[in-house]
């Protein structure tokens, strides 16, 4: 008796547990954590998604580097590009973190920066500005396909900065 109560009780836990739960369309809430939302005052208003619920985020590409000539190339055209200031010391680290549409086209860049102790720090503008400008400048993302055709997808760029200069660029 005790086990058909408690064989009763499992297979009405699992069936409950097991419910699709989505975010309502008018929750002020984005679908995943880490998403980045279309603000009109920052984004470009014609970089359009092909299907937003849809986005790929970086950790779910188990792929390198999406860019043409991979990180080999980025180097070179941050090498090349990049043009340090003199008399600016700032050391750390500075993400741009963006989305990369079903056409291969960049849009919602946000930058956040820390020093190396990981605690928010505030760059010269000279460093973070080129490096945004650089980063937007960029034309050789790659389209990222599955079976059911072209996504959309999320990429970063981290830069370590030591003393206004570029020493490594992640990933």
């Amino acid at each position: 008796m005790y086990k058909k109560i408690i064989f009763f009780f499992s297979i009405i836990i699992m069936t409950q547990s097991c419910q699709q739960h989505s975010v309502p369309k008018n929750s002020k809430y984005l679908s995943m954590v880490g998403d980045i939302a279309h603000d009109p005052k920052l984004d470009d208003p014609n970089f359009t998604l092909c299907d937003e619920k849809k986005t790929k985020q970086y950790h779910n590409l188990n792929e390198e580097m999406q860019y043409e000539g991979e990180k080999y190339a980025l180097n070179n055209i941050f090498t090349t590009q990049y043009k340090p200031t003199g008399g600016v010391t700032d050391s750390g680290m500075i993400r741009i973190r963006f989305m990369v549409n079903c056409k291969g086209q960049t849009g919602r860049f946000r930058l956040i920066s820390s020093g190396y102790d990981y605690k928010e720090k505030q760059f010269d503008k000279t460093i973070t500005d080129q490096l945004m400008t650089i980063t937007k400048s960029l034309k050789g993302w790659k389209i990222l396909t599955d079976k059911t055709g072209p996504k959309d997808y999320y990429q970063y760029l981290i830069f370590k900065i030591s003393d206004g200069q570029i020493k490594e660029i992640l990933p």
